[in-house]
């Protein structure tokens, strides 16, 4: 096994509101998909890439998840990043959980994506490639023909060096951000206060040249509604 950052961060404080009426007693990452929490899943990605801790950022809901989370997750340690005073979306969510985070470079997943490697373990696959003299930041990317489930038109083009750019308005772009990647700490730097998207940093370093991609190999699917679950759990039914 390739050696991998230790420290994962796993953003789930969403609101979930997609996925109502799923979501009115629970958060997002608690809906199951095939018996199993949504968050599970996501902890299973990093337990087979020997990933030791994780830290989750909570908000909506977030007594119960809390408790869930410390009491009946195996296999990983977790910290607990709290947004209960506010909800600070993706990158102000990581910037808070910096001091928690601890490491250099760290992972970032979404925790409303359900996949399966394919020939090559992909958060060992970041791994391999991350490239401290050159990136800022390194995204896992799935082929927009193979985006299940997944509502948009398309977030990058790539390179053949790997550098990504932005999709051009009224545009299809080849590739859909994963939910995964690798971070550097100096992404954060000179990052607003306050709640702010993380497409806000992956463009910055797009403009330096410092954004990159790696295709991910295997099944992804966007779990973002009701109807998202019931196709993430027939395609995950094919695949066994």
């Amino acid at each position: 096994m390739v050696p991998v950052p230790d420290t994962a961060m796993v953003l789930a404080a969403g609101l979930g509101k997609r996925m109502r009426p799923l979501t009115a007693t629970r958060p997002k990452p608690m809906v199951e998909v095939a018996g199993t929490p949504l968050i599970e899943h996501a902890f299973a990605r990093l337990r087979s890439a020997g990933v030791k801790r994780a830290v989750v950022n909570v908000h909506y809901l977030a007594d119960s998840f809390e408790a869930y989370l410390k009491n009946r997750v195996s296999g990983l340690e977790v910290a607990v990043s709290d947004e209960r005073g506010a909800l600070l979306e993706t990158g102000g969510g990581v910037r808070k959980a910096l001091p928690l985070i601890g490491v250099d470079p760290f992972y970032v997943l979404n925790s409303d994506q359900v996949w399966l490697n394919g020939p090559v373990d992909s958060l060992q696959l970041l791994a391999t490639q991350w490239d401290e003299a050159r990136m800022d930041a390194l995204l896992l990317l799935v082929p927009y023909a193979r985006a299940h489930a997944h509502g948009g038109r398309g977030d990058f083009h790539m390179d053949p060096f790997g550098r990504l750019t932005r999709r051009r308005p009224g545009r299809v772009a080849p590739f859909v951000y994963a939910g995964a990647g690798l971070a550097s700490r100096r992404l954060f730097d000179g990052a607003p206060d306050g709640a702010f998207s993380l497409n806000l940093l992956w463009d910055r370093a797009s403009a330096a040249g410092r954004l990159f991609g790696v295709t991910h190999g295997g099944l992804w699917v966007d779990v973002g509604t009701p109807d998202a679950v019931a196709e993430a759990e027939a395609l995950l039914a094919a695949a066994a």
